[in-house]
Order: structure tokens, then sequence, then C-alpha cells
């Protein structure tokens, strides 16, 4: 059978969905497919969802059942064999859970990223000190130095994304609370704003500031991230999380509906450079 894992690559992903497409267009049924392998029916399934990882000797018999040229398969397997190779983040499987492993992937692939967050800075534009900070308060049952050590490096890593040569587009929504919770105290909070100060001077990277004076908004259920994707086999996905796991939400009325969410959080709080002067401010007070 084929391996399952604790959460897919975003590679796996759209490939399951490409094979699935091919099979549809091959007219074949799941079960049909599932007579070339001599499988059960959900193990192809479970391929084409990306539950478990495509093994090649599988892949090539769909895929000639599927009646794919065999230059076309050729690449298709190739693909398939690339996607199949851990993540730089699963280095980190120890202190990893499954359900945010995904979040990783995700958040690598996309092309554009819109992030609602009322409780604290989010990880990609946090300081090490700040991470730290959040990771001792939050992680419980999980606060032995060595594991937030972990946490915090591979925090760190995720941030490479935002300055490399294709780095996706970030806009975040902040509630003001954000920035007048004390994290690890003044010195790491004024760290802190510098470092989105800085941020903020990046091509692709947004901030909004939604201030108390500005009164309540329809994102006050909680946090939640929207990725977008430039291939076209994934559709936009919206990441909401809770205290023991997450969901992640593709139905298009769920994406839609907090698509408008966000649309009217960013244009009720403060704008980009009115932010910029919050900031500042803020920043002048820990002086």
């Amino acid at each position: 059978m084929s391996e399952p894992r604790s959460a897919p690559t975003v590679g796996q992903v759209v490939l399951g969905r490409r094979l699935m497409d091919l099979r549809e267009k091959a007219g074949l049924k799941r079960e049909e497919a599932a007579r070339v392998l001599r499988v059960a029916p959900a193990t192809v399934r479970r391929m084409e969802t990306a539950e478990v990882g495509l093994k090649i000797p599988y892949l090539q018999l769909l895929l000639k059942a599927y009646g794919v040229p065999d230059e076309e398969a050729d690449a298709f397997v190739q693909l398939a064999e690339d996607a199949n190779k851990p993540g730089w983040w699963q280095r980190f499987h120890d202190i990893l859970p499954g359900w945010f492993s995904m979040y990783v992937s995700l958040e690598g692939a996309a092309s554009l990223i819109r992030s609602y967050e009322p409780h604290f800075v989010p990880g990609l534009l946090q300081t090490e000190d700040y991470a730290r900070g959040v990771l001792k308060a939050g992680a419980i049952g999980q606060t032995r130095p060595d594991d937030i050590d972990r946490h915090v490096a591979l925090r760190m890593q995720r941030q490479e994304l935002l300055t490399r040569a294709d780095a996706p587009r970030l806009w975040v929504v902040m509630d003001e609370t954000v920035l007048r919770r004390p994290v690890g105290g003044p010195e790491v909070m004024r760290d802190q704003l510098d470092r989105l100060l800085e941020a903020t001077e990046l091509p692709n990277v947004t901030l909004q500031v939604a201030p108390f004076e500005r009164g309540p908004h329809p994102g006050t259920y909680g946090p939640f991230v929207l990725f977008r994707f430039a291939v076209p086999e994934l559709p936009d996905m919206v990441y909401s999380e809770y205290l023991t796991g997450a969901i992640y939400l593709d139905a298009r009325t769920e994406v839609a509906t907090h698509l408008e969410v966000m649309d009217r959080m960013a244009a009720q709080a403060a704008t980009a450079q009115r932010t910029k002067e919050i900031l500042r401010d803020l920043r002048k007070e820990l002086q």
C-alpha cells in the first residue's frame, strides 16, 4: 500500500488533483482505476487527495491506463519524484505537528498571503525574542527550552520566503491589541516594532492596524489566513487555528466569506501609511 505521512507537500496536492483530472478525462471511475492497481477504490481516492504519497509503480500503471503518452508520463513521474522529497521543514518533525506542517508547505507555495491577527504579530514578522516570548506563554506542555529553541529556529527560517526572488505578497491586518500586549518586556517590544517598521519598507508587504477607536469589525471571531496560489490546481484556501489543531477550508462559499470579511477589515483599518505613523508613535512611547 502507499505510505501515509503526517502532511502532504503542495507538490503532492497539485499532482493528486492532476491525476484525478487525467482519470476523469479518460472516462474512468475510481473503481475502474482501482482494478488496474488491484487495490481498493479508497486507495485511488487517497492518492488523488494527497492523503498518501504517490508510489511510482502505481503512478506508471495509472498513467498508461489513462492513455497518457510516454513522454508526458515520464515528465509526470519526474514531478512526482520531486514532490515526494521531504520539504525543508520536515527536519523539524520532532516539534512540528502534522496539522501545521501543511501550513508551512502552503505558505511556501502561495503567491498571496492575507492574514488577520487579533492577538500577536504574525510569525513571518516576529523577532526571535518576541517569538520566544509568545511560545513560552502559549505552548502548554511544550515549554522545554530545547523545544522552544527549535520552534523559534523554524519560525525564523520561514521568514526567508519574504525576501526570496519569487517572494509572495504578504498583507496583514492586526488589531491594536497586538501592539499593546507586552511580550518579553519593553526592549523586546521596541525591537519588534522596529522589525514591523522595517517590514513596511518591503515592496511585497502591506501592514494595517485596526485601531480601537474604529470600533468592532467583522473579523473579531478569531485569527485566520487566506492563501492564494499561482497554480490553477490549487484553489484559494483559508487556514484557521484553534488550541490543539487547525482547519483548512477550500469550499468556495467559505473562502468567499472570509475574503469579504478580510476586504471589509482592510477598508476599515488604518491605511498602510497611517499604520507606519501608529508604529512610530508606539515606538516613541517605549523609549
